[in-house]
């Protein structure tokens, strides 16, 4: 290992906690998107909002997925360094979003329950919540370079302890680089693939050209396509309660990052389907960041919400930006 090779590696765990640690993120409000205010339509959905998220401390950031861990709002943030942080959306009384609140930041852990022991093993990109009896039981992570599936228990809202591994197709273990395992959701009851999670890649095509996935279910299990498209790879998942499907693609154009939001309808979302989303959204440039992340979910006022989030990779010129949309009726 060269000297270089050995600071980096020390840098790395400079910013990793052993345990849980408390953060204090501050939020600032992002008031226009495409040239709209809150509560506008753009594109295909309905622009509520969004904010700039911030901390002192050099462990957050690398917001990678997200998804919700239980009741007021709880959620938590994989980030590709191996950490999870956890914390609740903040509403005001006219269900906006303004804030992120009660943060802390663990450690993901291996199945012996050690901390993920170098950088190659930490590389979490995706995340969703196993849900059992209407509470969060667990979450279930997808990762890169290593490339697996583990699920993690959650208590209080905060998922962590040993790492429980999910087995996967061999072809999916062979993949050994950053843009591999990139997205992963877990079908909701109304679905007619219910309880099967979706894994779809970033870079892993198949003869056609398309990224290659797979349906981790019981009845509903085998190869699934998704078409690839332009410049952007598809880099996070997320189903609507009727069993639709959004996937939210990245990519850079002319140096500036690009974003598109798809829909896919329920009845492409089959084993042996390769599917295709209409478009709800596009941005690019300074609109957004690295869009890495996406949730469905519900404000206390009760409205649905698409969450879209950014991964600033640890660099001081990206930001950790979080947009919220809903669909309009």
């Amino acid at each position: 290992m060269t000297v270089r090779a050995v600071l980096a590696a020390a840098a790395l765990l400079l910013v990793q906690p052993a345990g849980a640690v408390d953060v204090t993120v501050t939020a600032a409000p992002v008031t226009r998107f495409k040239g709209v205010e809150p509560d506008q339509k753009v594109d295909g959905l309905i622009f509520r909002g969004g904010l700039t998220l911030q901390s002192a401390d050099d462990t957050f950031g690398g917001l990678s997925s997200v998804t919700q861990t239980g009741s007021e709002q709880r959620i938590a943030f994989v980030s590709d360094r191996g950490n999870f942080v956890s914390g609740r959306l903040a509403y005001d009384e006219a269900d906006r979003l303004f804030g992120f609140i009660g943060v802390t930041i663990e450690p993901m852990r291996n199945s012996s329950g050690q901390v993920l022991p170098r950088q190659y093993a930490r590389d979490a990109e995706g995340m969703d919540t196993i849900w059992r009896d209407g509470a969060a039981a667990a979450v279930r992570v997808s990762f890169e370079h290593l490339t697996r599936v583990a699920d993690f228990a959650i208590v209080d809202g905060r998922p962590g302890g040993a790492a429980r591994e999910v087995a996967i197709p061999q072809w999916l273990t062979d993949l050994r680089t950053n843009e591999s395992l990139e997205s992963i959701c877990i079908a909701p009851p109304a679905s007619s693939i219910a309880g099967s999670t979706l894994l779809l890649t970033e870079e892993a095509l198949d003869e056609d050209g398309n990224h290659r996935g797979w349906l981790l279910g019981v009845n509903d299990k085998g190869p699934i396509g998704y078409r690839n498209s332009p410049i952007v790879n598809p880099t996070d998942c997320a189903f609507l309660p009727n069993g639709d499907l959004l996937v939210l693609e990245r990519g850079v154009s002319l140096f500036a990052f690009v974003m598109n939001l798809r829909l896919v309808p329920a009845a492409e979302v089959r084993p042996g389907r390769l599917m295709e989303g209409q478009l709800l959204l596009s941005a690019q440039g300074g609109e957004i960041d690295n869009m890495e992340s996406l949730m469905v979910h519900r404000t206390p006022g009760g409205e649905m919400r698409i969450l879209i989030g950014s991964d600033n990779n640890f660099n001081d010129w990206q930001r950790n930006l979080l947009l919220e949309f809903a669909l309009p009726e």
